[in-house]
């Protein structure tokens, strides 16, 4: 197929795909990725008791496998346009996280708002590493905030940009590092450095994307688009994280609400940089987040159409 062709196919199918991560919602005993990350863990526990060198060849070749499986998708599925999308459309239904993380979010604004803080607890740590045992209300609606902006560009927007830019190879391969990234955190073995590197890398563009559509998205959930990038602007400068930060801030500017400050994890306590300039949150804050979620993933499946449509123009002018 021409360039223009496949990507014309690649945007149908990210097309195809968001649809049916809103429609199919959050399957998790059949979704692919689910097994995966299983597997993954289950091997990854075992790695963590050998040698560093051993954790670097794991951490690569798994990546690698993601990205080499992903290349041998795409060349079979330019066979045709339609084995070309479909091809996408499967692949960004696997790895998509936008309908599990808004099930997730939906659930701990609720459990918030009833005063269930123990199961909201349970549900805060599938998502995020931090040991949420002594939060309260605000310090558990403070972290669904947080996690909710930081997924919402690693699981939702990191893939659709990547499948845009190069296809199933794109989409495997940050998920996979996305994956992996999260099993590692709260640990301290040597070998982490490699993950969060290429983390780091692969998370570079998505985030600023990411907090860059939240700007867009603020007015939609009656937030403030100003008070998003003025918190962007400001805020990250600090914060240890070259990504993750940049998200937060814009979910708490446009929420008008402070995030950040100190965290408990696993490996000890980090005194983060508060982020944001207004309240501190409660569980319609979780609501709002929620949403805001939502509307950044809608206006990053446009953006992914629109950027898989001038890859394949820059390809046919070649």
């Amino acid at each position: 197929m021409q360039g223009a062709t496949v990507s014309a196919a690649r945007a149908i199918g990210l097309v195809l795909g968001v649809a049916a991560d809103g429609a199919i919602g959050d399957p998790r005993s059949r979704r692919p990725v689910t097994a995966f990350a299983r597997a993954a863990s289950a091997v990854d526990a075992k790695v963590r008791s050998k040698h560093p060198a051993a954790g670097v060849l794991w951490t690569g070749g798994l990546a690698g496998s993601a990205v080499l499986a992903g290349v041998l998708a795409e060349r079979a599925g330019r066979r045709s346009p339609v084995l070309q999308a479909t091809t996408t459309a499967v692949t960004t239904w696997a790895v998509l996280g936008a309908a599990g993380l808004a099930a997730h979010g939906t659930s701990l604004a609720r459990d918030l708002e009833e005063g269930e803080l123990e199961t909201a607890r349970g549900t805060l740590s599938t998502l995020d590493p931090r040991v949420p045992d002594d939060l309260g209300v605000i310090g558990l609606s403070r972290a669904s905030v947080e996690t909710l902006a930081e997924n919402t560009a690693d699981v939702v927007i990191a893939p659709l940009v990547w499948g845009a830019l190069a296809g199933v190879p794109g989409l495997l391969g940050s998920r996979v590092i996305s994956m992996l990234r999260g099993l590692g955190r709260g640990r301290t073995e040597r070998y982490r450095w490699l993950v969060a590197r290429l983390d780091e890398v692969v998370h570079l563009v998505p985030t600023r994307v990411a907090a860059g559509l939240t700007v867009l998205a603020a007015p939609v959930v009656g937030g403030s688009a100003g008070g998003a990038w003025r918190a962007w602007r400001r805020d990250t400068a600090a914060h240890p994280s070259p990504n993750a930060g940049r998200v937060e801030a814009a979910f708490a500017g446009a929420l008008e609400i402070r995030v950040g400050g100190r965290t408990v994890y696993p490996h000890g306590v980090e005194e983060l940089p508060v982020l944001g300039i207004g309240r501190n949150p409660d569980a319609g804050h979780v609501t709002r987040a929620v949403e805001l979620s939502r509307v950044v993933g809608w206006l990053g499946a446009i953006s992914s159409v629109v950027l898989a449509g001038l890859v394949g123009l820059r390809r046919r002018r070649r």
